[in-house]
C-alpha cells in the first residue's frame, strides 16, 4: 500500500472519525484528508516534483503530520530536520539534501537565517505560524483537480540524518515500501486499532516517533499531539486525551517516573508503553510496570530499518511464565519484529549460539532496511555485507530467541584487555536508590589503556559519595568493571532526539 493511499483509505472508511488532536485543534480524517490534499496543490505549485526534497523543521506539531502525508502525495521526498541543531549544523545537512523547499516554524525564523549565514541554500522558504502562515493557507485552500499519485515503492519517500560514528551527518533513505511495510508490520505486531489513540510524546522528526504517523493511520486510531516533551506535559497529554500507546525514549520514561505526577493522574487508558531509541535499565521497567500497571515492551531499531528490528512481545507460552521469568523477557531487548531477518554472528560471520552468553554483532535485513545513505556510495557499500546490514550493536541470544544488546561497538571499554559493556554497569548504577540518570563510557588511563568512567546525575535531595558507588557496583560487578572514576552532573547531555550522548561524555575532561 502506497503512503497515500494509507491516509485515503482512513478517511474513506471513518471520515468523521478525529485524526489528529493538537491542543484545542482537532481534525477528523475527512479533514486531515483535504488539508493534505491542500498542502500537496501548494506544493506542485512552488515547483515540487517527484524526487525533489521538502524539509521541515517543527516541533511536534499536525502540520508535521500533513506534510509526512502531503509529501507522499505528490512523490516528495520528506527531509525532517532536528530543530534542537545550531545554524551550522542544519546548513551542513541542508546543502547535503539540496531542498526545493523548506517549511519552518515561525520560532526558527532566526535559524533560518543563521543557516543562510552559514552558507547554506535552504530553497524556498514557507513559515508555520505567525502573521505569514502560508502552510495553513495552502491546508485551508481549495486544491482544485487531483494530480496523479506520483510514487511507486522503491522511491525514496524519506531522507532522516543521522550522525553515526563519525559526525559527519549523513543521510538514511527510505523508500516507500520501508516505510509502508513497517506500518503493516506494526499494526499485526502491536495489535494497532481504530479504538488506539497514539501520544506522539518523542519528536516527529525522529523515527522514534515518526513511524507512528503511518501505522496509526493504517489502523485509523487517532494522533494525540504534545509540542514538545515536558514530563508534566507527558503525564497530562496521557490523562487528557486517554492514551492507549505511545513509545517513549528511556531517559524521557524515567523523568515522567520521577515526577510526583505519575502516581496522580489516571493511566488506565494505556494499553501499552513502549520504550526505545536506546537501552534500558530492568529496574526502570518494573518501576514501569508498577506505576503505570499497563502492558510494556522494549523495543529496539535504527533510523536504517524505519525502525522497529525487535520487539520483547511475548507469545501465548510466555504470558504463561511466573511473573520474575516473564519481567525478564519483556526488559531484554527482544524477538525479531515481523518481516525482519536477524542474526547474531562472530567475526567471521557465523551466528552465536542461544546460550545468553557469547557476544556477537546484530546483523539484520528485511524489506524495511535502507537502500543506503544519500550521496555516500561508500559508506553505503560498508554498511553492507553480503546484503546484511551490520548495525554495529554487540548482542547475545537466549534460548528463546530474545536478544539483549550489551553495548554498541564504539561503547565497548577495553580495559587491561578485559572487555567491560557499558550496559551492564549502566543498569547496576540504576539500581541505587540514590541515583536519578546513569551513563557509563570509557576514559583513557596509562596504565590500563581505558578505564570505567560513570556519569551520575542525583536524585533532588540526594547526597552521593564516590567511594560508596563503587562499594555498590563491587557487590555485582567484578572489579575491573567497577568505575575507577565517577563524574556527578545536574544533567547529561543529549541528543537531539532525546538519547544520552555518550560522544558528548567520552569529551568531558576528567578533573583533576
Amino acid at each position: 500500500m502506497s503512503l497515500w493511499r494509507i491516509l485515503e483509505r482512513a478517511a474513506d472508511r471513518d471520515p468523521e472519525g478525529v485524526a489528529v488532536a493538537d491542543g484545542e485543534r482537532r481534525f477528523t480524517y475527512r479533514e486531515a484528508r483535504r488539508r493534505a490534499e491542500g498542502v500537496t496543490a501548494f506544493f506542485l505549485r512552488r515547483g515540487v516534483r517527484p524526487g525533489d526534497r521538502v524539509a521541515i523543521l517543527d516541533r511536534n506539531s499536525e502540520a508535521f503530520f500533513t506534510a509526512y502525508f502531503a509529501a507522499a502525495r505528490c512523490g516528495a521526498i520528506l527531509a525532517p530536520q532536528n530543530h534542537r541543531l545550531a545554524p551550522p549544523e542544519l546548513a551542513a545537512i541542508l546543502r547535503d539534501a539540496s531542498p526545493r523547499l523548506l517549511l519552518a516554524a515561525e520560532e526558527f525564523r532566526e535559524k533560518v537565517t543563521g543557516v543562510r549565514a552559514a552558507g547554506a541554500d535552504p530553497g524556498e522558504v514557507v513559515f508555520i505560524g505567525g502573521p505569514d502562515d502560508g502552510f495553513e493557507a495552502a491546508a485551508r485552500a481549495d486544491p482544485g483537480p487531483s494530480p496523479p499519485h506520483a510514487t511507486r515503492p522503491p522511491d525514496v519517500a524519506h531522507l532522516y540524518y543521522t550522525s553515526g560514528t563519525t559526525g559527519r551527518p549523513k543521510g538514511v533513505m527510505l523508500t516507500e515500501r520501508n516505510v509502508a511495510v513497517h506500518a503493516e508490520w506494526a499494526v499485526r505486531e502491536l495489535t494497532l486499532s481504530r479504538a488506539d489513540i497514539w501520544g506522539h510524546v518523542a519528536p516527529m522528526f525522529h523515527l522514534a516517533d515518526a513511524w507512528a504517523v503511518f501505522a496509526i493511520t493504517l489502523a485509523g486510531g487517532r494522533h494525540a499531539i504534545l509540542r514538545d516533551f515536558e514530563p508534566a506535559a507527558a503525564l497530562d497529554l496521557i490523562d487528557r486525551e486517554r492514551i492507549t500507546i505511545t513509545n517513549l525514549i528511556p531517559v524521557m520514561l524515567n523523568r515522567m517516573l520521577a515526577h510526583p505526577r505519575a502516581a496522580e493522574i489516571d493511566a488506565a487508558s494505556l494499553r501499552l508503553l513502549l520504550t526505545g531509541g536506546s537501552p534500558i535499565a530492568p529496574s526502570l521497567v518494573r518501576r514501569t510496570v508498577t506505576t503505570f500497571r499497563c502492558g510494556y515492551a522494549q523495543t529496539y531499531g535504527m533510523t536504517e530499518t524505519s525502525p522497529y528490528l525487535t520487539v520483547s512481545l511475548l507469545d501465548a507460552r510466555q504470558r504463561e511464565f511466573p511473573d520474575e521469568e516473564r519481567l525478564r523477557l519483556i526488559a531484554r531487548t527482544g524477538r525479531p519484529f515481523g518481516g525482519v531477518e536477524l542474526r547474531v554472528v562472530d567475526e567471521a560471520g557465523h551466528e552465536v549460539p542461544r546460550d545468553d552468553l557469547t557476544v556477537g554483532e546484530i546483523e539484520v535485513r528485511g524489506p524495511t532496511v535502507t537502500p543506503g545513505y544519500w550521496n555516500r556510495p561508500e559508506e553505503t557499500a560498508a554498511a553492507f555485507r553480503e546484503g546484511w546490514l551490520r548495525t554495529g550493536d554487540l548482542a547475545r541470544v537466549d534460548g528463546e530467541g530474545f536478544v539483549e544488546i550489551v553495548d554498541r561497538k564504539k561503547d565497548m571499554i577495553l580495559t587491561g584487555g578485559e572487555n567491560v559493556f557499558s550496559i551492564e554497569v549502566e543498569n547496576v548504577l540504576y539500581r541505587h536508590p540514590g541515583i536519578l540518570e546513569a551513563a557509563v563510557a570509557a576514559a583513557p588511563d596509562p596504565v590500563w589503556g581505558e578505564v570505567v568512567r560513570a556519569f551520575v546525575v542525583p536524585r533532588a535531595g540526594t547526597v552521593l559519595d564516590a567511594e560508596e558507588l563503587r562499594s555498590f557496583c563491587r557487590e555485582s560487578l567484578a572489579g575491573y568493571k567497577v568505575p575507577r572514576i565517577v563524574t556527578f552532573l545536574d544533567a547529561l547531555p543529549r541528543t537531539g532526539s532525546g538519547k544520552i550522548s555518550k560522544r558528548a561524555l567520552r569529551g568531558m575532561p576528567v578533573e583533576g
